[in-house]
């Protein structure tokens, strides 16, 4: 008795917990874009590509470093010659200390780097109880590949196009979500329509066997109309508690997709207005080729393919590296004295690979990346031509949708109609029960189908959306704020 208490007074508690929002299509699609989890991680996929991007452009600004050793204490025993050439091993006591700052500078149209530092190095010998400096105030120098491989080239290609593909994937990705909240609404509405005619039928199968009793018990129908009667009044029993357990579960999907939780019932509006829009065929197909982010990703592969070409080719030959250094250097006893009389140091160093002997690995590599180009153009290609085909199809397939949401409207209408009339001459006694029936399921039938054409007008109002990346009703491009997704 305790538990059954405590179970009713659990569930009213929970009832009164629970509010209600009722919520129409558009309505969905804006808490979708803003709340739910897949609009969020969409975010955070443009904001990896955002950091992405700027640490690409920071490879091309100074770099500014402070690098040092605080201290390097080196006790061992060495080997040392003397002037007469003479060795013998000494012990060594000393503390070396260095601190340096560079600049770094990439540059981008040789793929060298230039740098600038200054050092200050002192060691200490704890055997003399002496110490001497010795300064670099000014180092400038810089590496270049001589005939080799500029990966800063290619960047300054693929980046900008790896970028501006993130912000129309972010942008495709809203449409998305739209689509997918059109779907999920249409689930739960559909599911809520079954609901009503479930109840409806439900209740209308009991009146009607009752009725369909009285007239079998003064012998006006034969026995099997009756089990007839009974047997749709039992199925419709089992369609209601089917529709319950569907309409929870529907209500679980658009609930979870929109970030409620379990204290939150939905009841959704359908409206049956659409906008009086046809689509261009021609324009969507343009604007599609200039939106859409596949579009820029063909472009970025077709570039990336012909770096691993380049890559492979600067690899398989001559290769040089030159480094030079022009620059100051002193060294005293006093650290004072270490900032005087500073001499030129240089150095020049040019380094060379010939490959003589490799049996074919730079050329079989350079083959491989010129096959692996050739298999993307085809790719690229084929990939363009079934591109613009599906975004044709889709235009056509929307053009025509409003037809079809037109036909199933009438027919819905009809299909009610003609069960109040075959219902009202059943009460009557002018037609059997098979014809009601037929009647009753036909009208359901036209029902769900009017709901099914209204969910695929706006799939594919957001599917053109979605492909164009543009807004037709507003005639403009669809934009973001892309700052405040940095906040």
């Amino acid at each position: 008795m305790l538990l059954f208490l405590f179970s009713f007074f659990t569930a009213v508690f929970a009832h009164s917990q629970t509010r209600t929002i009722n919520l129409k299509l558009e309505e969905v699609i804006e808490i979708a874009k803003r709340q739910s989890p897949d609009a969020i991680l969409a975010r955070h996929r443009y904001r990896g590509s955002y950091w992405q991007h700027r640490t690409y452009r920071a490879e091309f600004l100074p770099g500014l470093s402070l690098s040092g050793t605080l201290p390097d204490l080196n006790r061992s025993i060495t080997p040392y010659t003397l002037p007469d050439g003479t060795e013998r091993f000494i012990e060594r006591n000393i503390v070396n200390t260095l601190a340096s700052l560079s600049v770094r500078q990439n540059v981008g149209l040789t793929g060298g780097q230039i740098f600038m530092s200054s050092e200050l190095q002192r060691i200490d010998n704890l055997e003399l109880d002496s110490a001497s400096y010795r300064t670099t105030p000014v180092n400038i120098g810089f590496r270049q590949p001589l005939f080799g491989f500029n990966p800063y080239k290619w960047q300054r290609m693929i980046e900008p196009l790896r970028y501006e593909e993130a912000k129309k994937n972010y942008v495709e990705a809203m449409e998305r979500v739209a689509s997918r909240a059109v779907n999920l609404f249409f689930d739960l509405a559909l599911a809520q329509i079954n609901m009503e005619i479930a109840k409806f039928n439900h209740a209308n199968t009991d009146t009607l066997y009752q009725i369909a009793r009285g007239r079998y018990n003064i012998g006006t129908i034969a026995e099997n109309q009756l089990l007839q009667m009974e047997l749709s009044h039992l199925n419709a029993g089992t369609a209601l508690n089917e529709a319950i357990l569907d309409l929870e579960l529907r209500k679980f999907q658009l609930r979870s997709f929109l970030g409620y939780n379990e204290t939150v019932d939905l009841e959704l509006t359908i409206t049956p207005d659409i906008p009086d829009l046809a689509v261009n065929v021609e324009k969507a197909v343009m604007l599609a080729a200039e939106n859409n982010p596949e579009m820029i990703s063909f472009e970025r592969q077709l570039i990336e393919s012909e770096r691993e070409v380049a890559r492979a080719r600067s690899q398989r030959g001559f290769q040089a590296d030159l480094f030079a250094v022009y620059g100051l250097t002193s060294s005293a006893a006093d650290f004072g004295d270490a900032y005087q009389d500073h001499q030129i140091s240089q150095r020049l160093q040019v380094g060379i690979e010939i490959p003589i002997l490799d049996w074919g690995l730079g050329r079989g590599r350079y083959r491989m990346a010129q096959s692996s180009q050739e298999v993307v153009r085809t790719q690229v290609e084929q990939s363009r031509i079934d591109f613009e085909q599906n975004v044709f199809l889709q235009i056509m397939r929307f053009n025509m949708q409003t037809d079809q949401l037109e036909i199933a409207s009438k027919a819905d209408t009809i299909a009610q109609l003609r069960y109040d009339v075959t219902r009202e001459r059943f009460l009557i006694g002018r037609i059997d029960v098979l014809d009601l029936n037929d009647a009753q399921t036909q009208r359901d039938v036209a029902r769900r189908g009017f709901v099914s054409a209204l969910r695929n007008y706006w799939n594919l109002f957001y599917n053109v959306r979605r492909l164009t990346l543009y807004d037709f009703l507003n005639d403009e491009p669809l934009e973001e704020d892309f700052d405040e997704l940095l906040l």
